[in-house]
């Protein structure tokens, strides 16, 4: 219009759109300024999460908000949503069918991998992960700068005794996991062990993404001084992965939430007289 000097009338006829639009004043909701400080607090304290994972913290904590609205801040605000990850094939075989046992129910199948880092003075740290395939529980991640066939049957004891013994464990063919004292003792309670083909890491996804959240969010961004440091730290993260972090396989769901006892059923001492 400034340009060529045409009425408004005819140039949304030109262009094909309501005069409507061009007139429109936004008008901005009362809580918008709380909504867009809250999308940058979450956007900066987990800065690998999109608007969608975003949008679903933001539904835990009360906000009745819309996927829309939130892509449409999180856009005027500049984020940037992560690179999608490569697609990764699967192992098929000639009628079809796959190699890789799927989970269908809660320990029916755990996995475990090793994840390494190194302290601030350059030691290395080994990370031992266990998850359940099922639920997508990480059941733990045991920190020492080196673990051995035997510290892994500790860690297996202890989490047998709580969750219960696991039908089949998956894991890689690294030398801990072949350990035949592992082997034997997990042939003695009835856990069959399920290992993935050499150099094809793919088929032990489910641990291979959990591995990659716990590097991208976690390791990445972290510098450990000690190694108890590193064991308080990424406990802390586990927790916050099983109960409060977002998944998206789970209908951005936590694997493991939260349950908080209703006030009128929490039973209350009665004062010493």
């Amino acid at each position: 219009m400034r340009t060529l000097g045409y009425s408004e009338r005819r140039i949304c006829k030109a262009l094909g759109i309501s005069r409507n639009t061009v007139r429109y004043v936004p008008q901005p909701r009362d809580d918008e300024d709380a909504l867009t400080a809250d999308i940058l607090r979450f956007a900066g304290q987990y800065g690998r999460y999109g608007y969608r994972r975003v949008h679903a913290l933001l539904r835990s904590e009360g906000w009745e908000v819309s996927h829309g609205r939130v892509m449409r801040l999180w856009q005027r605000e500049g984020l940037k949503v992560p690179q999608k990850q490569p697609k990764r094939g699967r192992l098929w075989l000639n009628d079809g069918s796959c190699i890789r046992l799927r989970p269908e129910r809660r320990n029916h199948v755990w996995s475990w991998d090793f994840v390494f880092d190194r302290t601030h003075d350059g030691r290395p740290i080994k990370l031992m992960v266990v998850i359940d395939e099922y639920t997508r529980e990480c059941l733990a991640v045991h920190v020492a700068r080196r673990i051995r066939g035997k510290d892994a049957i500790d860690v297996f004891a202890d989490l047998m005794e709580t969750h219960g013994i696991p039908e089949h464990i998956r894991s890689d063919n690294g030398p801990e996991m072949v350990a035949k004292k592992l082997r034997n003792w997990l042939g003695r309670l009835g856990t069959k062990t399920i290992y993935i083909t050499p150099g094809s890491p793919w088929e032990n996804g489910y641990c291979e993404s959990f591995n990659g959240k716990l590097r991208d969010e976690l390791l990445n961004g972290e510098l450990f001084y000690t190694l108890r440091e590193a064991q308080v730290l990424i406990d802390q993260w586990r927790v916050f992965y099983n109960t409060k972090r977002p998944h998206s396989s789970l209908g951005y769901r936590s694997p493991a939430p939260e349950t908080r006892i209703p006030d009128q059923e929490i039973p209350r001492q009665k004062n010493a007289a």
